[in-house]
Parts: C-alpha cells; structure tokens; sequence
C-alpha cells in the first residue's frame, strides 16, 4: 500500500498569494500528495479561492495564529493516515519543489523532521532585515550549544514530518511562536531532525506575524521556552547506570 502524504498550508488573509502557492505545489509535486488550506480564520476570502485553486479546505472558527493553524494540520494529518506532512506557507516563501530534497534527506538519514534552511548553503541567500537574521542566528546559536547539534534555521516553517513526528505534533505543538520550541521539543522526545539548503522568497502578499512592535516579545518568549525546555531535557535524561 502506497503511503500517503500530505502538503499542510496554514494561511491567514493571504487571499492575494494562497492561489499561486496552490498551483506551483499541484505543478511541482506528484499527483500522490494532497493538499488542505488550514484557513485561520480569514476574512478576505482566503479558504474559497483556495478551494477554487483545488485545496482540500480546513477553516477555524477564528483565528488561533501559526501554532493552532499547524496543529490542525497535524491532527488532520493523523486523523487521516497520512505518513508523512510536509508545511509550506501560504505567503509565497516557500519553493515546493524543494519538497524533493526534503524527502531524499528523510530517507537517507531516518529524521523524524526534514527542515528546509535558508544558511546552510552559500548558495542561498535570504535578503531578510538584518535584525531578524541576528534574531535567528541567536536562537540557532543557543540550540546547536544546547542540543550539540549543528542547527542553522531554526525559525524556517519549511518543515517535512513522519508519522512519528506527526502523531507527537498532533497531541501537542506549541501555539505562540512555535518553530524554535519545536526543535527543543523534538529533542525531549528522542526524535531526530536534519536540515537541507533550501531557497526562500520575501513573502509575496500580506504581512509577518512578527511586527517590528512584537519583535521584543517575540524574543524574550522563545528565550523562556528554550531555558524552560533545557530544564525539562535535564529532568527526562536517564540516572547513571540506569
């Protein structure tokens, strides 16, 4: 029996880009994989024109932000069966034909998630403010010394999971920020990631998530979670000789 996969688009008013982004995953990937919107909650016609483009259509009955929008993809993953998920953003940053090198990498080396990076390769480059770029390289500083384990992008939402990483997300993901404490979480759990150089765009329509006016929140919560999670690894690690 053929496994089946799952292309995850959470979208929040992205009615101006969630169409093209649809297309190019239905053009770019194998006709096995399909494809549900996780409509958070919109108010510009986002899920329907979604619909029109030939997504499967998940709407909330208001908007939970990233976290809540990717955990209903995940529990609509596991609900349904699917053996592997893979989340591509419903702004345009995303290449689906990366989508490939996301699954070779799962199969060579038996990661629970496949992350795309934007600064694993010199190749690429992510002409983001460079605030944020520090931001990223802060947090991906913090986590290579914590889990000693080369991490490089740990904000990218480029992300391909199994069935074992879809079932542990589908019962608990974290709601606020959530890509960096994913990683952590991961680690608690003893499953494996792994990243591969991918290229990203500036988002096409609609705005970030994370304002200039959230940035300093934005830092101190994910700083917390991280220490907050170091903690709770130390507790879960075996007693000596046990």
């Amino acid at each position: 029996m053929a496994e089946r996969k799952l292309v995850v688009i959470p979208a929040y008013n992205e009615r101006d880009s969630v169409v093209a982004v649809v297309e190019s995953v239905r053009s770019a990937m194998p006709e096995n994989w399909d494809i549900v919107v996780i409509d958070d909650g919109s108010d510009d016609g986002t899920g329907a024109k979604a619909a029109r483009a030939g997504a499967h259509i998940v709407r909330t009955p208001f908007n939970l932000g990233i976290g809540g929008a990717v955990q209903t993809g995940f529990i609509y993953a596991r609900d349904r069966g699917y053996h592997q998920m893979v989340q591509i953003d419903g702004d345009g940053q995303h290449e689906p034909s990366a989508v490939e090198s996301l699954q070779k990498a799962m199969s060579e080396s038996g990661a629970d998630m496949i992350c795309g990076s934007r600064f694993l390769s010199h190749d690429y480059t992510y002409p983001a403010p460079i605030s944020r770029r520090t931001g990223i390289h802060i947090f991906a500083f913090l986590l290579s010394t914590f889990l000693r384990q080369r991490i490089t992008d740990p904000t990218s939402g480029f992300r391909l999971y199994n069935r074992r990483a879809i079932e542990l997300f589908a019962s608990d993901y974290p709601h606020d920020y959530p890509e960096v404490e994913v990683v952590m979480m991961l680690h608690q759990h003893r499953l494996k990631m792994k990243e591969v150089p991918v290229k990203m765009n500036l988002r096409e329509e609609g705005v970030s998530s994370i304002s200039t006016s959230k940035s300093a929140y934005y830092m101190v919560k994910v700083l917390l979670a991280l220490f907050v999670g170091l903690l709770r690894t130390r507790d879960r690690q075996p007693a000596e000789g046990a």
